[in-house]
């Protein structure tokens, strides 16, 4: 294996056959998203905050309709990405456990406790690991993902009592 890689994570894609590398970079890239998901909806909160406090224009209350849009665009922002991940990765960890148990098998047909490629040790122990990590990356995908859904969904409630309110003023402002 590489030698830039730290003993531990050269190890575990050693033993966790080809579905290891994909289920590795999938875990980055779920608390990556994550991450970003949650800072994009810090930053529609406070621009949430700053439009109910800043002062609205009556006579063009489009514009600020046109911002809460905005703000409405950004609150899905990465969800779809931590949601396929979540979906797949127990997928492919699944894969790597049937590859695990076909490599098991074929040591016990082959007879090989102990063959080059690890015989019945390896491919319960490729299976097994691939098994942990898939559920490692969607256990915490889903549980964070949720939170932040909810998240979402008080700010696009928020959204929709703004872009409410502005056009019954808008409305009364025409009627005056």
């Amino acid at each position: 294996m590489a030698d830039f890689l730290p003993a531990p994570v050269a190890e575990l894609l050693e033993q966790g056959g080809f579905v290891m590398p994909w289920l590795i970079l999938s875990a980055f890239a779920v608390w990556y998203a994550i991450g970003m998901r949650w800072v994009t909806l810090r930053r529609t909160r406070e621009q949430l905050s700053a439009l109910a406090r800043g002062p609205r224009s009556l006579s063009n209350p489009h514009a600020f309709e046109v911002q809460l849009e905005r703000c409405r665009a950004q609150l899905n922002a990465y969800k779809s990405l931590i949601q396929t991940i979540a979906m797949a990765a127990p997928l492919a960890g699944l894969l790597g456990t049937v590859t695990g148990m076909i490599e098991t098998f074929r040591g016990l047909g082959e007879s090989a406790l102990f063959s080059q490629t690890g015989g019945v040790a390896g491919g319960i122990s490729e299976a097994l690991l691939t098994t942990q990590m898939g559920l490692a990356v969607a256990i915490p995908a889903i549980v964070v993902g949720r939170i932040l859904d909810r998240r979402e969904s008080t700010y696009s409630d928020e959204v929709d009592a703004n872009l409410a309110r502005t056009r019954q003023e808008g409305v009364q402002c025409v009627a005056a």
